[in-house]
């Protein structure tokens, strides 16, 4: 049997806010393997599905970039060590035109390898070097996405920040003409389009039929192994793991929910009022959603620590 650190249960109470002990016996049913032991414990009712509390924030800022033409868009992220670098203006004018320089990259790596569109002196790469060693931490441009209109096609690509850039949203919104895609309230759609994934953190897909027949599979299993399931009839339990996948897979799926500006409404539902008033079908194409930090580890150092290492560094 694999050693159960309490570091290790730790990660898992963090990953799933379980409680010490349930979080322990987790890890000895499924022999350290911290990814099953999540599963056992949504079998044993003792987290939440789709909890958010394993993404563990890192400093710096998630950015958008949108063209004046709303043909192109980018969503960034840009890390650093603390939240004091993060508010800095310098720090904030960086990873505004890494976003924009973003709209012409395919990678991080080619980012990095682009002329620094206020110094074309140098690199990309270089600039950040040098503003490392002004501002006195590491900066690393975590990752990105760009949309962009394809050819043949109508819509336009918005984007929201939320909580001064932790949170930001890309979002392609679909249209049949140009004339649609160039409306106001067509626009406005959109907007509010990223504004209702922003504020959904569990939804992954545009619609349920979007998600992927392994992830509806893995739902289904963990609802078959649940205790409260064990001594019903099989036709029973096969209804209500039904009834109760039909439910996890709608909160996954953004056209499922209730939208932000009318609770009264779906977003589906949002949509088809939009066909009607704009004359023409409408749709999501596609959105990503930023967390900052979110995977990210930060290195926990106590003040002794710090000091010793800082005085056996003279």
């Amino acid at each position: 049997m694999a050693e159960i650190s309490a570091k290790l249960v730790q990660e898992l109470r963090q990953k799933t806010g379980a409680g010490m002990m349930d979080c322990k016996k987790a890890l000895i049913e499924n022999d350290g393997n911290i990814e099953e032991a999540i599963d056992w414990l949504r079998k044993k009712n003792l987290v939440s599905a789709g909890k958010k509390s394993d993404r563990i924030a890192a400093e710096g800022l998630v950015e958008t970039y949108i063209q004046p033409s709303g043909q192109v868009g980018v969503l960034i992220e840009v890390n650093c060590q603390t939240d004091f670098v993060a508010r800095n203006e310098a720090f904030k004018a960086l990873v505004k035109n890494l976003a924009k320089q973003a709209a012409t990259a395919d990678s991080v790596e080619s980012l990095l390898a682009q002329l620094y569109i206020e110094n074309q002196s140098g690199t990309v790469e270089e600039f950040i070097k040098q503003s490392i060693a002004t501002l006195g931490e590491n900066i690393q441009v975590r990752r990105f996405v760009n949309f962009a209109i394809a050819e043949g096609t109508q819509g336009v690509v918005d984007s929201y920040i939320h909580t001064g850039g932790r949170v930001g949203v890309l979002v392609e919104l679909g249209s049949q003409t140009e004339s649609v895609a160039a409306n106001s309230e067509f626009q406005t759609l959109a907007r509010n389009a990223a504004m209702q994934v922003a504020a959904c953190p569990n939804v992954e897909y545009v619609s349920v039929d979007q998600i992927p027949a392994e992830v509806a599979q893995k739902e289904k299993d963990i609802e078959l192994g649940k205790d409260d399931l064990a001594n019903k009839p099989d036709n029973i339990k096969e209804k209500i793991v039904q009834g109760r996948i039909d439910k996890r897979l709608k909160e996954l799926a953004l056209l499922d929910q209730p939208y932000i500006r009318d609770q009264s409404i779906s977003v589906e539902d949002l949509l088809k009022q939009a066909k009607a008033q704009l004359g023409e079908e409408i749709k999501v194409t596609r959105f990503v959603r930023y967390i900052l930090g979110e995977g990210i580890e930060k290195q926990e150092i106590s003040f002794a620590d710090e000091v010793a290492a800082q005085i056996g560094s003279v």
